[in-house]
């Protein structure tokens, strides 16, 4: 199934993804060679040893990628028009090497379009949650997501 259509959301929909995972020392490495990460929260045990949290940490866009990059095979997957931007994110707890991650995602509001007659704007709430339940991470977003097209007839179909 294709992702939903702007008239397909309603503000207060819950949407707990089924896909999780397991971050690995492997992940954090890659990801901070990758965008040359260089905090010693993230790549010195030893230092992270001794700061706050006394372990390394996992790179905190990492988690916010996984966290808004779940959602789509689920929610948006070649119906959205793309972000429109992020607002208030708060990486809420550290994420450990061995921690799972979950996504809840909210839809808290949407509008159509002021400029476009073929979309409307949907803002999401994703949070990142880890295996106690414990949220780690929200963010707002807003998406710019297509209408329903004229003549496609979804009425049969179950919407969370």
């Amino acid at each position: 199934m294709p992702g939903l259509y702007f008239e397909e959301f309603r503000e207060g929909q819950i949407f707990d993804h089924a896909t999780r995972r397991t971050m690995t020392e492997a992940d954090n490495v890659m990801v901070c060679a990758m965008t040359y990460a260089s905090q010693p929260l993230l790549i010195d045990e030893e230092y992270a040893k001794s700061s706050i949290y006394g372990a390394r940490t996992i790179n905190n866009l990492f988690v916010f990628g996984f966290v808004c990059g779940v959602p789509v095979p689920d929610m948006t997957l070649g119906t959205t028009l793309g972000n429109l931007g992020f607002e208030n994110t708060k990486f809420v707890k550290p994420v450990y090497i061995g921690d799972t991650i979950r996504a809840r995602t909210e839809i808290t509001g949407k509008r159509k379009s002021a400029k476009r007659t073929d979309s409307g704007i949907v803002y999401f709430r994703h949070y990142g949650i880890n295996q106690k339940d414990e949220v780690v991470l929200t963010t707002d977003r807003a998406g710019l997501m297509m209408l329903l097209p004229p003549g496609l007839d979804r009425s049969g179909i179950q919407i969370p």
